[in-house]
């Protein structure tokens, strides 16, 4: 089986996995990094969401062989101590209501800030509407990226 070399969270690990193996699987079967969540599988709900390179991706679908020596981002290291100004933002604005697409949300928000400091509200909507929240938390989710939005300009 071959041995992948992974650089999650500004760490390096070498990880034995089959090449197709979804990169989903690595993080929380292999690594135990369980913040990134099993939502659907195929791609479409978000909660799997995390950064390579810096932009917003969905897990369940990236084999690993294809993120060899690729920054890759979960939601443990988005901040060692919850002070990124997105999950600062969750906190104050108490979007989670049972919590589970959460960290696929603050992945794809911070992504998305990343790329548009300064966004309106019907660009919030279009950059986070490849979320689904089962609980329907949009306007607090939508506040909540206004909230990080002004906390990181």
């Amino acid at each position: 089986m071959p041995v992948y070399n992974l650089k999650i969270n500004g760490q390096s690990h070498s990880v034995e996995a089959d090449q197709d193996t979804p990169l989903l699987w690595i993080l929380r079967d292999h690594l135990n990094m369980v913040g990134t969540k099993f939502g659907c599988g195929i791609g479409q709900c978000g909660a799997c969401t995390i950064h390579v390179d810096g932009s917003a991706n969905r897990s369940c679908l990236l084999q690993v062989s294809m993120v060899e020596n690729m920054e890759i981002t979960t939601i443990e290291g988005l901040s060692e101590d919850a002070s990124h100004p997105v999950q600062q933002a969750w906190k104050e604005v108490d979007v989670p209501q049972c919590g589970y697409c959460q960290a696929g949300q603050m992945m794809s928000a911070a992504a998305f800030l990343q790329q548009n400091a300064n966004p309106n509200k019907s660009e919030i909507r279009d950059a986070m509407s490849g979320n689904i929240c089962r609980c329907a938390s949009y306007n607090r989710i939508e506040e909540a990226v206004e909230v990080a939005a002004s906390k990181m300009s």
